[in-house]
C-alpha cells in the first residue's frame, strides 16, 4: 500500500481525489497551502504528490523541484484549473510525471495516478540504484539531479543519447557519465568535433579510406567511426556535422555500416551514439538546415543541461571543488574564502557557465598569489566591472531613506543586502509591466526582453508575477 499526498487549497478536490486513492487501496493525505504541503512532504516517504499550480502562498511549480529532493524521491503531479501550455512543458521538463487540468470526474485522476504508483512500485523493486561514477559533474540541485537520473537511464540502455545546453554547460563529461556508466565502459569513448572537421575531408575522417582513394592517401585508415567499435562515439557540435554527410550518418546509425572512402566492402561498427549541441535543432530542422529523420534518430533520450544561472545553489560546490583540484594540480596551498567572495559568486549570471565559472576561479588563484584567503578583488576585472556597472544602474538604487531630512532614519542594511534587495524589486517592477506590455503573451515577452523562455519563466516564478493568461 502506497502512500499519496495532495496539495490543493479546495477543499473538495482534496475530498475527491483522496476517495480516488481509497477506492484504489492506497493512503491519502491533504495539505492546503505551499508551506503545509512542503512540511508534510517532509515528514513520511510518498510515492505519488499532486499538487494545485495556485496555492495561496506560493506556485505548484516552484514546489516541484523541492518535492523532488526528498528521499525517496516521489512522482509529481500538476493540476491546473485552466490550460497553461508553457506552464505544462515547464512541468514536464523539471521532472513532473504528469500535467493535468483538475478533474471534472474521479476517472480523470485514475489512470495518470495509477501509472504513476505503478512506475513507483516497479523502481523499489527493482531495489536501491547503483552508484553513478560522475567524475567532474558537481551539484546536488533538483536540475542536476534530473539530468543524472536520465544519464543512469541512457547508461542501461544502449539507445541514442543527444544531450543539449548553452556552452559551457559540460555537454562532453555528461557524455563520458553515459560512457563510464555503460556495458561499453571499457571500450573506446571516442570523441569527433563536428565543428573542426575539415570539409574536404569529412566522410574521411568519419569513415576512413582506403590506399590511394584521393591524392596524398598513400596508405588506408581507419576513420573515427570504425575506431569507436564495441565502445562509444561522440559526436560534439552535431549542429555543425554538414549537410552532405547528414545523410550519409543517417544510413551509418540505423545500419552500423559504411563503406570507407575508395571502399568496396562494407564495414561494421557496433558503437553507441551520444550526440551533443548548443544549437536548437528543432529549429534548424524548421529552416532546412539538418535533417529531421537524423534528429529523431540521435534523440532516442535526451538530456537538456540548465544554465549556471539556473542552479545556482551548486556554485558553492563547484568552486570548493574547483579550487581544491587546481590547488592540488599546480601544488598550490590551499585557498580559503571569503564570504564577499562567494557572494560574488552568488550574482553573478555566468553566461559562460560552469566554464566560465572554472576559468574565473583559476584566474582568482594564481590573483591571489600567496594569500591564503580568495576575495572579490581576485576574480577577472571583466566580472568585477559587469557587477559593478550593474549596481550602478538607475534601477538598482534603493528609494530615498525615510528621514533624510534629518528625523530619526532606521539603521542602514548591509550594502549587500540593499543591493539585492532593490535588484530583485527592479526585476519585479521590469516583469509586472513587461506581462502588461506584452499582455501576457510569452513569446512576445521574451522577444521584448530578450530572455529565453525557460529564464522568463523562472524569473515569473520567483517574482510571483503571472502571466496574466
Amino acid at each position: 500500500m502506497a502512500h499519496v499526498l495532495v496539495i490543493d487549497d479546495d477543499q473538495t478536490i482534496c475530498d475527491t481525489i483522496a476517495a480516488v486513492v481509497h477506492k484504489i487501496g492506497h493512503e491519502a493525505s491533504c495539505a492546503c497551502s505551499f508551506n503545509e504541503g512542503l512540511a508534510a512532504s517532509r515528514s513520511r516517504a510518498y510515492a505519488v504528490v499532486l499538487v494545485d499550480v495556485d496555492l495561496p502562498d506560493g506556485s505548484g511549480l516552484d514546489l516541484l523541484p523541492l518535492l523532488r529532493q526528498n528521499l525517496p524521491c516521489p512522482e509529481v503531479i500538476i493540476m491546473t484549473g485552466s490550460g497553461d501550455p508553457d506552464g505544462a512543458e515547464l512541468a514536464i521538463k523539471a521532472g513532473a510525471w504528469d500535467y493535468i487540468r483538475k478533474p471534472h470526474a474521479l476517472n480523470d485522476i485514475v489512470l495518470p495516478l495509477t501509472r504513476a504508483l505503478q512506475y513507483q512500485e516497479e523502481k523499489r523493486s527493482r531495489g536501491a540504484p547503483v552508484a553513478l561514477k560522475r567524475d567532474g559533474i558537481i551539484g546536488r540541485s533538483a536540475a542536476i539531479d534530473g539530468c543524472l537520473d536520465l544519464v543512469a537511464q541512457a547508461a542501461a540502455s544502449g539507445a541514442n543519447v543527444l544531450i543539449d545546453g548553452e556552452t559551457g554547460t559540460g555537454k562532453e563529461l555528461f557524455a563520458l557519465a553515459v560512457h563510464e556508466n555503460s556495458a561499453r565502459a571499457a571500450k573506446s569513448f571516442v570523441v569527433v568535433d563536428c565543428s573542426a572537421l575539415p570539409a574536404n575531408l569529412v566522410e574521411s575522417v568519419l569513415f576512413g579510406h582506403e590506399r590511394g582513394a584521393y591524392t596524398g592517401a598513400d596508405r588506408a585508415h581507419d576513420g573515427l567511426v570504425a575506431q569507436a567499435d564495441g565502445g562509444t562515439l561522440f559526436l560534439d557540435e552535431v549542429g555543425e556535422l554538414p549537410a552532405s554527410v547528414q545523410k550519409a550518418f543517417l544510413r551509418v546509425i540505423q545500419e552500423r555500416r559504411f563503406r570507407p572512402v575508395g571502399g568496396s566492402r562494407e564495414i561494421e561498427s557496433d558503437f553507441r551514439l551520444v550526440a551533443a549541441t548548443n544549437r536548437d535543432l528543432d529549429e534548424m530542422v524548421a529552416r532546412g538546415q539538418f535533417r529531421d529523420d537524423l534528429l529523431f534518430r540521435m534523440r532516442t533520450i535526451h538530456i537538456s543541461l540548465p544554465p549556471l544561472r539556473e542552479h545556482k545553489e551548486d556554485i558553492k560546490d563547484l568552486a570548493l571543488h574547483y579550487v581544491a583540484r587546481v590547488c592540488e594540480h599546480y601544488d598550490i596551498e590551499t585557498k580559503g574564502f571569503t564570504p564577499e567572495f562567494f557572494g560574488v559568486l552568488g550574482e553573478y549570471e555566468w553566461p559562460g557557465n560552469v566554464r566560465e565559472l572554472n576559468q574565473a576561479l583559476e584566474r582568482a588563484i594564481y590573483s591571489a598569489g600567496r594569500n591564503p584567503l580568495l576575495f572579490p578583488k581576485d576574480l577577472p576585472t571583466g566580472i568585477r566591472a559587469q557587477m559593478a556597472r550593474d549596481s550602478m544602474s538607475p534601477s538598482a538604487w534603493p528609494d530615498p531613506v525615510p528621514g533624510a531630512d534629518g528625523a530619526s532614519a532606521p539603521p542602514l542594511p548591509r550594502l549587500d543586502e540593499a543591493r539585492a534587495a532593490a535588484i530583485a524589486a527592479a526585476e519585479q517592477l521590469y516583469l509586472q509591466e513587461l506581462m502588461e506590455v506584452s499582455e501576457g503573451d510569452v513569446p512576445k515577452a521574451c522577444a521584448i526582453s530578450g530572455l529565453s523562455r525557460s529564464r522568463l519563466y523562472a524569473l515569473l516564478r520567483k517574482h510571483r508575477v503571472r502571466t496574466l493568461r
